[in-house]
């Protein structure tokens, strides 16, 4: 079950991602991936930071956000791809 609800968050965090930083994205299953490691990633600063875990739907899909853009621009960054306007 956590697993369905993993790449629900991944897939509304990663498109949501593809839609706020210009360039082309990484493809769906690209998107979804870089959602799930995002929101995994924006747990764990949140965690460090000191919130909590819990909020339901809208704080995790927020977090998972955030997660996946600080991860997109880290992995632009590695690859030097920069954003493409198509």
């Amino acid at each position: 079950m956590f697993i369905i609800w993993w790449i629900i968050v991944g897939l509304i965090a990663g498109f949501l991602t593809g839609k706020l930083m210009k360039g082309s994205g990484y493809g769906a299953i690209g998107d979804i991936v870089i959602g799930i490691i995002g929101a995994i990633v924006g747990g764990f600063i949140m965690q460090k930071l000191g919130y909590s875990g819990s909020g339901g739907l809208i704080y995790t899909v927020i977090v998972a956000i955030v997660g996946a853009v600080l991860l997109t621009l880290l992995l632009r960054l590695v690859t030097g791809n920069r954003a493409r306007n198509l």
